[in-house]
């Protein structure tokens, strides 16, 4: 139970009913555009989605009404991004929202220098190279982190919680994705201090995570950690069965797994990063300059841990930890 309290689409250009509807020839409306460019698909993004309409409303906008949006989904082909970009450049939108992860935001900026960008990502913007600061971005560029990747080392300690005498632990990465090598370096330092044996698993496309699990079996690990790739949202129905199958604790990188059947996860508010894209969109488009706007980050972290999924992997959760958590699914 939670303790703490639209979308239709088509692939590459989603067209998108209600208030995200497609729109007609911009020289049909008298209404600023914002280009949407996102490395993932428009699977299960109907919450985010409606939070970003939520921070738009922030600023007084409303798709459809005296707003249009152009989206572009690159459905985990990252190389598809900077082809993506140039259209949305193309278009003259008066801003680009670039979301989940810093790819889309490379492409943008790679594709522009003058148009406003506002990135939503897991990861560091500054070591990403996106902005000067988190305070002062100072380009064209700023947006919301939700700082995934620095969590990974966390993540590891609370399902540490959960399997106390392990000797090893593994963690999944997408060795295709841009945040990769950083993910292994967030991991190995703690796992070092820790005594662990560190085993790093790698899947880049849907085929490849049936293998992961064997290679899991092999390693003597005790527990998996889950980085947070598109790959793995897009899959997480998969990897949640494989897991139970193969009877591997695993944590995961938003909540929506832990609900999906995933042991637990931590993580910052997925849709809450979207609204706040949503706010410093319509923020821009009422004239704020993006290097004025400091990029935003999480004001909360949610602990949410599935009690189903722990007793069917012989688990024991800590009373202490169960009170520690935002969310309990049982």
């Amino acid at each position: 139970m939670r303790r703490r309290e639209f979308i239709g689409v088509v692939g590459g250009a989603a067209v998108l009913p209600s208030m995200f509807s497609p729109f007609v020839a911009r020289a049909q409306q008298a209404m600023p555009v914002i280009g949407f460019l996102d490395s993932g698909s428009p699977a299960g993004m109907d919450q985010p989605l409606a939070a970003f309409g939520r921070g738009l409303a922030e600023a007084g906008f409303t798709a459809g009404q005296n707003v249009a949006v152009e989206y572009r989904w690159a459905n985990g082909r990252y190389d598809q991004l900077p082809a993506l970009a140039g259209e949305l450049v193309s278009r003259s939108v008066n801003v680009i929202a670039a979301t989940r992860g810093p790819g889309p935001a490379r492409a943008a900026k790679a594709a522009s220098s003058t148009i406003p960008i506002v990135f939503q990502s897991g990861s560091d913007p500054v070591k990403d190279g996106l902005v000067a600061s988190l305070n002062r971005p100072g380009s064209n560029v700023t947006g919301a982190s939700r700082l995934s990747t620095d969590l990974i080392p966390k993540r590891l300690g609370l399902i540490m919680e959960l399997v106390p005498n392990t000797k090893g632990i593994a963690l999944l990465v997408n060795a295709a994705g841009p945040q990769f090598h950083a993910q292994v370096e967030e991991m190995q330092e703690p796992a070092r201090t820790l005594g662990l044996k560190l085993d790093v698993l790698r899947a880049s496309s849907e085929r490849e995570l049936d293998d992961v699990f064997t290679a899991y079996a092999q390693s003597g690990a005790s527990a998996l950690v889950i980085a947070n790739d598109q790959l793995f949202i897009a899959r997480r129905e998969q990897i949640v069965a494989l897991a139970l199958r193969h009877a591997v604790p695993t944590s995961f990188a938003e909540r929506e797994s832990a609900v999906a059947g995933g042991l637990m996860s931590y993580a910052a508010s997925f849709s809450d990063s979207f609204r706040q894209v949503g706010a410093l969109v319509g923020r821009i488009l009422k004239g704020a300059r993006p290097e004025d706007l400091p990029v935003q980050q999480p004001v909360k972290f949610e602990l949410v841990i599935n009690l189903r999924t722990a007793k069917k992997l012989g688990l024991t959760v800590p009373l202490a930890l169960q009170a520690s958590a935002d969310e309990i699914i049982e």
